[in-house]
C-alpha cells in the first residue's frame, strides 16, 4: 500500500513536472523564435536595402563613367596609335577615374591596346562571354542588349566584377564608342570607389549588434545558389578568381562550420519557403541553427542563418527541473511515512494474496487460496481462485490452437503436405548449408499427367481424393529425414532432397514416378495416371536459388513434351533432339523482331457486378519448331541475352493499341495492366519517356493504363525509381504491386511510396479451403489495403469457394481460371461481345 500511494503521488508529481518542463521549454523556444523573427526581419531589411542601394550606386557610377568617357574622347586623338600609356595615366587623374584602357579590334579578337594599367595591354576579351558581345554591339553602333549592367547612348557599363587582369581588385567598368575613334574608351573605378557604399551602409554593423545579444553566436547571409557547391572559379588571362555574384556567403561570419548539413537545410528552406532548424554539437557547444529564406524582392532570394546557443535553454530548464525534483523528493518522503502508518492493517492479507497470485503468474495454475474473510479481500480471494482455474483451461486450449495454426500456416489443407510457403523458407537454409559442407541439393518438380481429364470427368472432389493418394505415395516413396515434400498447388509437387548425388536423385525420382503410375481406385473405377518429373541440382546446374526451381520446371515440361511418365534431368539441351539453347535464343530473337510472339489477355472482373473492367497483358510464344515455349523459360532467356527491353516494348505497344481500339466502342473504357521487371527500372527516365511515347502513339488514356511491379523492385527504394513511379502516377497511370505477400514488405514503404493497388498472390488464394481455412493471410492483406486506402485485387481464383470468401470480405475485383484463362485478342473480343 505505501508503494501504491507513493507511486500515485510520484505519477502526479512526474506529470506536473513534465507539464511544467514542457511549458517552460515551449515558452523559451517561442521567445527564441520571436527573437529570431525580429533579427531576420531587420537583417533582411538591411540586406534588401543595401542590394537596392548598391544597384542604384552602380548606375550612378556608370553615368559618371560615361561623363568621363566624353571628356576622354575630347582629350584624345581618334587613332589609338597616336596615344601613349602615360597620357592615359595623367588623363585618368584629371577625370578622377582609377584607370583608362583603350580596346581595339584585331582580326579575330578585341584586345587592350593602350592602358594606364599595363596588365591590360594586349589582354584578350574573346572568352569574356556577354562582355565580348557588348563590345561587338558597341563597335556596330548598336545599343547593348546583353541584359546586364547599364546601357546609355553609345555607352555600356558592366556590373561590378573582379578584375580579370588582377583578381586582387574589384572594378566598375564603362565602355564608350560613337564611331569617331578606332577604339572603345574604357574608364573604370577600382576598389574603394566601387565598394565604399556597401562598406558604409551594409548590414555588417547590424549583424555585429545582434551577435552581442544573449545566446546569438553568429549571423550569416548565405547565397543559396552557390553555398555548399564547388566554388565557381574563373580562369581568365592567366588569373583565377571567384566572381562577386558567385560568392557563397554575402554578409556576416561563418565560424561554426557544418557545410554539408547546412547546405542541405539551406536548399530545403529555399524549396519549401519555410524556416528550417536543427540542433548539433559544433566546436564543443550545443547549438541550434536556424535558416530563414527571404523572398521579399524580385531579386534572387537569400537565406539568413542564425546560430543560437541552445545550451542556455538547456541550462535554464535543468535548473528549474532540479528545483522541482528536490521538492518532489520531500513530498514523496512525507507520503511514504503517512502511508506506512495506515497500511499495516490491510497489507498482510494482500501480501498473502500477492504471493499466491505470483505463483499463478509463474504458471502454477489450479492452486487455491485459503482466506476466511467476508469483505472485499475475501471476494478477491474467490475471484483469484476462479481465475486460476480459468487460466489453466485457457492455456491448455491456447497451446492446442497454436499448434493447429502453425500447422495450417505451413501445410496444404487438402493433402497434409508442407506448402509453398514452407518450401520457400526451407530452401535457402538448405542451400546455405550445402555451400558450407559442399553437399548437393536436388529439386524434383512433379506434375501429374492428364489430371485435368480426371477433374473434368469425375469432378473436383474426386480429383482431390486422388491428390490425397498421390501425397501418401510420395511420402511412402522417400526417406523423411532427407527430403521435404511440398504441394505447390493444383497437381504440382516439389520435392527437396538433401545430399543426394545425381545417381541417387534419379533413382529416387524413378521410384516416385513408378509409384505414381500405379492404378488409382475411385468408387470402384480403375483410373490410370502417370507423372512427369524434372530434376535440377545445386550447384551442378546453377547457384541461383530462383533458377534452381525454374530449371526443374523446364525439365518437367520437357518430360511432358516427350509423352509424360518420364524423369528428365535439366541440361542446356532443351529437347530430346539435342537442340541447343543458342538455337532457341536465335529463334526467340527472330520471333521478337518479326512480331511472332503474341499478347494474351486475362480479364479482370468486378465480380459482384459481373463486369469486366480490364485485363492483364501476358506474353506467349508458340514456335513453329519448338511448339509452345513456357514464359518462365523464354523470359529468363530474354533477360540473359538482353532482349527483355524489346520484348517489354512489344507487349506494351500491342496491348495499348488493342485496348485503345476496343475502347472506341465502349461507354465504360477498359484498363490494361503490363508487368514491368527490374530491368525496366535500370534507366528510369528512359522508361518513363517510353511509356509516354507508347500511350501517345496508341491514343490510350493514362487513366486506362496500369503497371504491375514486384515487391523486390520497391525494396531498392532508390530516389530515381521512386521519382519515376511518382512521374508515372502524376500522369494518371495506376501502380500495382504484383504477387503481394511473397516478398518482404513493410508498412513504411507501402505508406510512403506511390502505390494504387495490392495484388494478392495466387498462392494465398489457392490455399483457401472450402471451410475458409488458411484464409488469414488474404484477409490480412485486404484489411491492410483498406487501412492504407489502396485498391486490392485477387489473382489465381480457380474455385467457387475462393470467390465466395473474397466477396464476403468485400474484395470484389478478381482474375483467374474460374472466370477465364488468358485469351488471344480474337477470343477476348468474342468474350467482350458475349458480355
Amino acid at each position: 500500500m505505501p508503494l501504491i500511494f507513493c507511486l500515485l503521488v510520484f505519477l502526479i508529481l512526474v506529470s506536473n513536472n513534465t507539464i511544467h518542463y514542457l511549458r517552460s521549454k515551449n515558452q523559451l523556444l517561442a521567445n527564441n523564435e520571436r527573437e529570431i523573427e525580429m533579427i531576420t526581419q531587420e537583417v533582411s531589411f538591411q540586406v534588401d536595402n543595401i542590394r537596392k542601394g548598391s544597384l542604384y550606386v552602380e548606375d550612378i557610377l556608370g553615368r559618371e563613367l560615361r561623363m568621363a568617357s566624353l571628356a576622354i574622347k575630347n582629350a584624345l586623338p581618334p587613332n589609338y596609335q597616336d596615344i601613349t600609356n602615360e597620357q592615359l595615366k595623367k588623363l585618368a587623374q584629371e577625370v578622377r577615374v582609377s584607370h583608362i584602357t583603350l580596346l581595339a579590334k584585331t582580326k579575330d579578337d578585341i584586345i587592350g591596346v593602350r592602358s594606364s594599367d599595363l596588365k591590360e595591354i594586349k589582354m584578350s576579351t574573346k572568352g569574356w562571354g556577354y562582355w565580348y558581345d557588348a563590345y561587338q554591339q558597341l563597335f556596330a553602333l548598336k545599343p547593348v542588349s546583353v541584359g546586364k549592367g547599364l546601357t546609355l547612348p553609345h555607352f555600356w557599363s558592366g556590373p561590378i566584377e573582379v578584375a580579370s587582369s588582377n583578381p586582387d581588385h574589384t572594378d566598375k567598368w564603362g565602355y564608350f564608342f560613337d564611331g569617331t575613334t578606332n577604339y572603345i574608351i574604357n574608364p573604370y573605378f577600382r576598389d574603394n570607389e566601387v565598394l565604399e557604399y556597401e562598406r558604409r551602409f551594409g548590414p555588417g554593423q547590424v549583424i555585429k549588434g545582434f551577435t552581442k545579444e544573449r545566446g546569438v553566436l553568429e549571423i550569416t547571409v548565405f547565397n543559396p545558389k552557390n553555398f555548399g557547391k564547388k566554388k565557381e572559379t574563373v580562369h581568365l588571362n592567366g588569373n583565377s578568381y571567384i566572381r562577386i555574384s558567385a560568392q557563397q556567403i554575402w554578409y556576416g561570419s561563418y565560424k561554426y562550420r557544418n557545410e554539408k548539413v547546412d547546405a542541405s537545410f539551406i536548399q530545403r528552406a529555399i524549396q519549401t519557403k519555410q524556416v528550417q532548424t536543427y540542433r548539433d554539437d559544433i566546436q564543443g557547444k550545443n547549438l541550434m541553427k536556424t535558416f530563414v529564406p527571404v523572398f521579399s524582392t524580385p531579386a534572387e532570394p537569400f537565406v539568413i542563418g542564425l546560430v543560437y546557443n541552445y545550451g542556455l535553454i538547456t541550462k535554464e530548464l535543468t535548473h528549474e527541473l532540479f528545483v522541482h525534483l528536490l521538492l518532489s523528493f520531500v513530498i514523496m518522503i512525507i507520503v511514504l511515512i503517512i502511508s506506512l502508518i495506515f497500511s499495516r492493517s490491510i497489507t498482510q492479507p494482500i501480501g498473502y494474496i500477492v504471493e499466491q497470485v505470483n505463483s499463478i503468474a509463474q504458471g502454477n495454475f489450479g492452486n487455491k487460496l485459503h482466506l476466511k474473510r467476508k469483505d472485499e479481500l475475501g471476494l478477491l480471494t474467490e475471484n483469484v481462485n476462479a481465475l486460476s482455474n480459468h487460466l489453466q483451461n485457457y492455456v491448455s486450449d491456447l497451446n492446442k490452437s497454436k499448434e493447429f495454426i502453425e500447422f495450417q500456416a505451413y501445410h496444404d489443407p487438402l493433402t497434409g503436405l508442407s506448402n509453398r510457403r514452407y518450401f520457400q523458407e526451407k530452401l535457402k537454409p538448405c542451400i546455405d548449408h550445402a555451400k558450407e559442407t559442399g553437399e548437393t541439393v536436388s529439386i524434383l518438380f512433379i506434375d501429374m499427367d492428364r489430371f485435368k481429364q480426371v477433374n473434368d470427368s469425375y469432378g473436383h472432389n474426386k480429383g482431390d481424393e486422388i491428390l490425397k493418394i498421390v501425397a501418401e505415395r510420395l511420402t511412402e516413396s522417400l526417406p523423411s529425414d532427407h527430403s521435404i515434400i511440398t504441394r505447390q498447388g493444383g497437381d504440382e509437387f516439389i520435392i527437396l532432397l538433401m545430399n543426394f548425388d545425381l545417381t541417387a536423385t534419379k533413382a529416387a525420382a524413378e521410384k516416385v514416378v513408378n509409384s505414381l503410375k500405379k492404378t488409382y481406385l475411385l468408387d470402384g473405377n480403375e483410373i490410370y495416371l502417370s507423372a512427369s518429373c524434372g530434376i535440377s541440382l545445386f550447384p551442378d546446374h546453377t547457384k541461383n536459388i530462383d533458377k534452381l526451381v525454374v530449371y526443374a520446371d523446364i525439365a518437367m515440361y520437357s518430360a511432358k513434351k516427350q509423352g509424360g511418365n518420364k524423369v528428365i534431368v535439366y541440361s542446356e539441351k532443351l529437347l530430346e533432339s539435342n537442340i541447343e539453347r543458342p538455337k532457341l535464343e536465335a529463334r526467340l530473337r527472330k520471333a521478337i523482331e518479326n512480331g511472332k510472339v503474341e499478347v494474351y489477355y486475362q480479364p479482370k472482373l468486378t465480380v459482384d457486378l459481373g463486369k469486366i473492367f480490364g485485363m492483364e497483358a501476358l506474353v506467349r510464344w508458340n514456335d513453329e519448331e519448338f511448339g509452345f515455349v513456357s514464359p518462365e523459360l523464354f523470359i529468363s532467356i530474354a533477360e540473359d541475352i538482353g532482349l527483355i527491353h524489346p520484348l517489354w516494348e512489344f507487349v506494351m505497344k500491342e496491348a495499348c493499341l488493342q485496348v485503345s481500339k476496343w475502347n472506341l466502342n465502349r461507354s465504360e473504357p477498359l484498363s490494361v495492366s503490363v508487368n514491368f521487371s527490374a530491368h525496366q527500372f535500370q534507366e528510369p527516365c528512359s522508361m518513363v519517356e517510353k511509356v509516354k511515347e507508347v500511350l501517345s502513339e496508341s491514343q490510350l488514356s493514362p487513366s486506362n493504363f496500369e503497371i504491375e511491379i514486384t515487391e523486390s523492385i520497391l525494396l531498392n527504394n532508390s530516389t530515381e525509381i521512386v521519382q519515376s513511379l511518382k512521374s508515372l502516377q502524376s500522369m494518371g497511370i495506376a501502380i500495382s504491386i504484383d504477387d503481394f505477400g511473397t516478398g518482404y514488405s513493410s508498412l513504411n514503404y507501402l505508406k510512403n511510396l506511390p502505390i494504387n493497388t495490392l495484388k494478392i498472390d495466387k498462392s494465398f488464394i489457392q490455399d483457401i479451403h472450402e471451410d475458409y481455412a488458411n484464409s488469414e493471410i488474404p484477409e490480412a492483406i485486404i484489411n491492410l489495403a483498406r487501412s492504407l486506402h489502396l485498391n486490392v485485387i485477387a489473382e489465381g481464383v480457380e474455385k467457387e469457394h475462393q470467390r465466395d470468401f473474397l466477396l464476403s470480405k468485400n474484395c470484389t475485383q478478381m482474375q483467374g481460371y474460374l472466370f477465364s484463362k488468358p485469351l488471344n485478342s480474337e477470343e477476348f473480343e468474342r468474350l467482350l461481345q458475349r458480355e
